[in-house]
């Protein structure tokens, strides 16, 4: 997948791939007009919603409705390095929610894409390229 970056104004940063734009901004006291999310809430964001597409989908399965549940996502920072040392999910159910499929419930949302890429990351090449002035 390609997906190009670019730079619409003030400190809003887009991705645009396929038929699809991402819009990102800062808020205004990191110089943007906070018109967006950060692209690292988005990038947050992306774990909860992809845990819930699985989550979504066991229901989905087996017939059970999804009306009530939702996921609560917790990040822990480490204090020396400020980065993200923990994310807790809490995936929460109404009563009626059937006991027996609250395990199952959870190994659904381990198995979430982003997930796995952050227990697996990817290895990084940034370059530069020069080209011609459109």
């Amino acid at each position: 997948m390609e997906m190009i970056i670019d730079f619409p104004g003030g400190a809003r940063v887009d991705a645009h791939f396929g038929p699809y734009t991402v819009k990102t901004d800062q808020p205004p006291m990191g110089g943007g007009e906070g018109s967006a999310p950060t692209p690292f809430a988005i990038f947050l964001a992306s774990l909860g919603t992809c845990a819930g597409i699985y989550v979504l989908g066991f229901c989905r399965q087996r017939g059970l409705s999804a009306e009530g549940i939702r996921i609560i996502q917790r990040m822990h920072s480490n204090p020396k390095t400020g980065l993200v040392g923990k994310f807790e999910l809490e995936i929460q159910v109404p009563p009626d929610f059937p006991e027996k499929y609250r395990p199952s419930l959870v190994r659904s949302a381990e198995l979430c894409a982003v997930k796995k890429h952050f227990e697996n990351p990817p290895q990084f090449e940034i370059t530069t390229k020069e080209v011609a002035a459109a």
